[in-house]
């Protein structure tokens, strides 16, 4: 049936209203970071003014204090954002590497192989995604603590895995599912061995499956709070982290705020942006059988 006008226009009138709604906090977000302390707090809000790149230059370090404005130049110093942008570009890279390193394996031998139990297994990996971080924190606190893992990047790279494994396992079974058996059998009769049909067939077969992986892995480590948090300290402080520094004493400091919130969003826009069509076929694995 053809769609009637009115219908129509209700439909693009909800889509542009919902599309407001989404955009709209990173418009806002985006004001406050070209804005000067004063504009920021102005009321009622000002949509016109002087925009500055100041808020930006000292949240990177690349500005000295007598150069900025008074309300910045109050501040000893400007936040570490630089060394807690690297800091999570490596969390997030050691934890990407040790999920698939074990997800990988645990992930094929659960969807080429059978032996008792696979199934209770493979939901108890799951099950590690149920319990909010809340519940299993405190008590990972004290084990850092007895094992010196405290403020460390090898324990925040094992925490982590709680996050990024069960999703790793889960996604690559799903993944290596999809692929006919029948190449598999046809390999065995060729003489391959389980490694070979592993490396030389089944893995560049799941490539969607492993970016998806690398990427929904990467958003959620990168975005991680709780973690750092409280096993985390000034060594290992990962960008969610460094937002609290923005927060003094005395005052909230709304624009290089802003500014390190837009700056701390790129790698997860980058990383969806270059790669979403691998994302969107890897998300959708095991969606329509035939």
């Amino acid at each position: 049936m053809k769609e009637k006008p009115i219908q129509k226009t209700r439909r693009v009138l909800l889509l542009i209203l919902f599309t407001f709604f989404i955009f709209f906090p990173f418009y806002w977000t985006f004001l406050m970071s070209i804005k000067n302390p004063i504009d920021v707090t102005n009321y009622p809000p000002k949509f016109i003014f002087q925009p500055t790149a100041e808020n930006y230059l000292w949240t990177l370090g690349l500005v000295k204090q007598q150069e900025v404005t008074a309300g910045i130049r109050g501040q000893p110093l400007p936040p570490e954002f630089v060394r807690a942008f690297v800091n999570s570009l490596m969390i997030c890279g050691g934890t990407i590497a040790v999920s698939l390193s074990a997800g990988v394996f645990a992930a094929y031998a659960l969807s080429r192989f059978s032996f008792p139990g696979k199934e209770n297994i493979a939901f108890t990996f799951l099950s590690f995604r149920f319990a909010p971080p809340l519940v299993i924190i405190i008590p990972l606190y004290f084990v850092y603590q007895r094992l010196k893992l405290y403020d460390t990047f090898a324990g925040l790279i094992l925490g982590y895995q709680l996050i990024t494994l069960p999703l790793t396992i889960w996604l690559l079974r799903i993944a290596f599912e999809e692929i006919p058996k029948e190449i598999d059998e046809a390999a065995t009769i060729d003489g391959c061995a389980w490694w070979q049909k592993f490396l030389r067939i089944d893995l560049p077969l799941s490539r969607s499956g492993l970016v998806s992986v690398i990427v929904l892995s990467f958003i959620f480590s990168w975005n991680e709070f709780t973690f750092p948090l409280i096993v985390g300290g000034r060594i290992t402080k990962p960008v969610p982290i460094s937002m609290l520094d923005f927060v003094t004493y005395s005052q909230v400091l709304w624009g290089p705020m802003a500014a390190a919130i837009l700056l701390g969003i790129v790698p997860n826009v980058l990383s969806v942006t270059f790669i979403l069509h691998f994302l969107v076929k890897g998300l959708t694995f095991g969606a329509v059988k035939e």
